[in-house]
């Protein structure tokens, strides 16, 4: 029988597990598994050539329980309505794992937006802002970048919200750029995130990865440094290998980031191919080569691959990200990693999760792992609204804690429940959701 790859089933799947596991009451797991609301919207944008041409996009708010919904918006071609599910879905669970005060969306076009000039996607960017701007807004529903959207997708959804608002309104969206009351620190967040927990992973290991000491200074030894995991001295990743698939945002700053913290980068990949050496990459000359040449692949002194050879390469820490449903039943069985650290949505299947827990490699999911994103868009959020923005040590600081502790608390409920790192996550989100359906009640 064909694995299910239906991305939204999964996400079902995944629910439906742990329900049983915490004896969620009947209603109450009925309630969390479909969206609260769905919005798919056809719109029409004016190409440079004069033409016109007809899109589809999607928001979806999948629960608000716990606070506005929050979840990027991703320009891709395979973009879906159940994959957009999905998505906002994990989305809830990521928020409560880290426990900020949201809930889960997401949106997506229908586009390829590498194949669309500046003006095009702007255009699009603005008419889709117009038709979903009924159900979006900084008490409601705060879209993100995410797949193929950035800084710049941001700015023109937040200026044509506050046009339609007739005021400024700079909390309706986070990731804006810095000039517009984005956050310091926002850029790097998925993959910094990312990196704490792959620490916190490899210490459980046993590895050679912190000064215990230096570890409860709790970011209070150097006024002017980041607070990224290097004051005074120690919290390096002792010379851990690592494999990246996907070498976008989050895959290059994760790759830069643990090479700074001592790990060895050997592969990479991106959509084009994937490059190997053994005996390490520089990533910041691999990050060069790309902006020149647009791919990763034809860098010196590497073996080439294809672009999912790379999560089987022998690594201690393989990085899936780039898009979902990437381990699974039919290559699982060839990873030969430690840990897997989920940088993307929804990379490994329910079948690929069951036989890494058989055999004891350690998945970081993504609930947890890349969580990282919306925790400092939550620290963007309160800024803004505070209208007091803080030091970029300080949102790092603030991120260290909050993953470390995310990151604990998953793992004592995996341990104390004999269950993988997933289901320990799963379990301890769903049950913060549940308790919040509890205590509000039902309207009317």
């Amino acid at each position: 029988m064909a694995e299910e790859l239906n991305p939204f089933k999964i996400a079902q799947q995944q629910l439906d597990k742990v329900a049983g596991l915490l004896n969620l009451k009947k209603g109450i797991h009925e309630y969390l598994r479909y969206p609260h609301r769905e919005l798919t919207v056809n719109f029409p944008v004016k190409m440079d050539n004069g033409d016109i041409k007809e899109f589809t996009g999607y928001r979806v708010q999948y629960n608000n329980a716990r606070g506005p919904c929050k979840g990027g918006i991703r320009y891709h071609w395979n973009v879906s309505l159940d994959e957009v599910r999905a998505l906002a879905a994990w989305m809830t669970w990521k928020t409560a794992v880290v426990g900020i005060p949201y809930g889960g969306a997401k949106g997506g076009v229908i586009c390829n937006p590498k194949e669309m000039s500046m003006g095009e996607l702007e255009r699009l960017t603005r008419r889709f802002t117009a038709e979903i701007s009924p159900i979006i807004g900084p008490e409601r529903d705060i879209p993100a970048p995410d797949v193929y959207t950035d800084a710049q997708t941001m700015a023109w959804i937040m200026d044509t919200y506050s046009m339609i608002k007739g005021y400024s309104v700079p909390g309706v969206v986070t990731g804006k750029p810095l000039h517009i009351g984005g956050s310091l620190g926002r850029n790097e967040a998925t993959a910094r995130g990312c990196m704490f927990t792959i620490r916190e992973a490899l210490k459980k290991m046993d590895y050679k990865v912190i000064s215990p000491e230096v570890w409860n200074n709790k970011c209070e030894t150097n006024e002017n440094d980041n607070c990224d995991g290097d004051e005074g001295n120690g919290f390096m990743i002792d010379e851990a290998t690592v494999a990246v698939q996907g070498f976008g945002n989050a895959g290059s700053i994760a790759a830069t980031l643990l090479s700074e913290k001592g790990a060895k980068v050997i592969a990479v990949s991106d959509s084009k191919g994937g490059i190997i050496n053994k005996d390490g990459l520089d990533v910041n000359d691999v990050i060069g080569h790309k902006a020149k040449t647009g791919s990763v692949t034809g860098f010196d002194g590497t073996e080439k691959l294809e672009p999912k050879q790379v999560l089987e390469v022998e690594c201690d820490v393989l990085v899936p990200a780039a898009l979902e449903n990437q381990i699974t039943g039919e290559n699982v069985d060839n990873l030969k990693t430690k840990i897997v650290a989920e940088a993307a949505n929804g990379p490994t299947t329910p079948e690929a999760d069951r036989i890494l827990f058989d055999k004891k490699i350690m998945v970081l999911p993504d609930i947890l792992a890349n969580a990282g994103g919306v925790t400092v868009s939550y620290f963007e959020w309160v800024q803004g609204l505070q209208s007091f923005f803080w030091s970029e040590r300080d949102v790092n600081c603030r991120l260290k804690e909050i993953m470390v502790r995310s990151f604990d608390d998953v793992y004592k409920m995996s341990q104390k429940n004999n269950v993988d790192m997933r289901t320990g996550a799963y379990m301890l989100a769903v049950d913060r959701v549940a308790e919040a359906i509890k205590y509000r009640g039902i309207f009317p």
